[in-house]
């Protein structure tokens, strides 16, 4: 079978689930219903066709805009459907056909909505978070690592409880707290630990510019979740960004301290 099959047919349930992600991401955060009413726009009502509702393609087609009222449609929509095919594929790729990387598709989606949620409400869904976990520890049960993704959830819990309760919950919310847990799950303790540490990393890299731009007070909150879910996405998917430089620095002391 050619090697691209899988990442091909991977991509494009990457793209359906994405369309269902937008879904997820618009309504859930304000109580809404993600089965009722059918998708729509969201200026005039207007109920979409079955194509106008096809991934990437309907937007460009309709030239990001509302086919009734000509509004314009967030090119997030479409950004979310490829960025979903994307790490899909990247999954099938690098995994294959095996039950990791039905996980990471689990935790690909989630971590598209947790980014984009908690960009736009500053919220962590528990009604999304909480299933999510569940399959990750269904997952470590099926690959024989239920301790290690037990030791990954305790660490992302207990450092990030501790900032919640060292800040009153200025520092970060409880969701984050939640959050870390879960993907300790997924990740496992020495994965989890990297990915945390990449979270800060990226956050800090990111952040700095920001504030010296002054498009945000040192005083203004910067979501902690986005973060949290790059970090993980890192660890799986280019795992030696993270661990590369420690295993330089443990060669380079070894080398130093006369181990050859």
């Amino acid at each position: 079978m050619p090697a691209l099959f899988y990442p091909a047919i991977a991509s494009l349930i990457g793209l359906l689930f994405g369309s269902f992600l937008n879904v997820i991401i618009s309504r859930l955060p304000s109580g809404e219903s993600i089965a009722s009413p059918p998708s729509h726009c969201p200026t005039c009502g207007h109920r979409l066709s079955p194509w106008e509702n096809i991934p990437v393609l309907s937007w460009l087609a309709l030239g990001g805009r509302c086919r009734s009222c000509k509004a314009d449609i967030s090119a997030r929509y479409m950004l979310v459907e490829l960025a979903t095919a994307a790490l899909f594929a990247l999954a099938a790729a690098e995994f294959g056909l095996t039950v990791w990387t039905l996980a990471v598709f689990v935790l690909s989606a989630f971590a598209i909505v947790t980014l984009f949620v908690d960009i736009d409400h500053l919220l962590i869904l528990d009604v999304v978070t909480v299933p999510v976990a569940l399959v990750g520890f269904l997952v470590a049960l099926l690959d024989g690592r239920a301790i290690d993704g037990l030791e990954g959830a305790a660490v992302g819990v207990g450092l990030f409880g501790l900032i919640y309760l060292a800040t009153r919950g200025a520092g970060l919310g409880f969701g984050d707290v939640k959050l870390a847990g879960c993907l300790g799950l997924y990740l496992g303790l020495a994965h989890s630990i990297a990915a945390f540490a990449a979270a800060f990393i990226v956050g800090a890299l990111l952040a700095i510019p920001v504030l010296l731009t002054r498009k945000r007070r040192a005083k203004d909150v910067l979501p902690l979740g986005p973060f949290l879910v790059l970090g993980a996405l890192i660890v799986i998917f280019a795992p030696g960004l993270v661990f590369g430089p420690y295993a330089a620095y443990q060669e380079m002391l070894y080398r130093h301290l006369g181990g050859g």
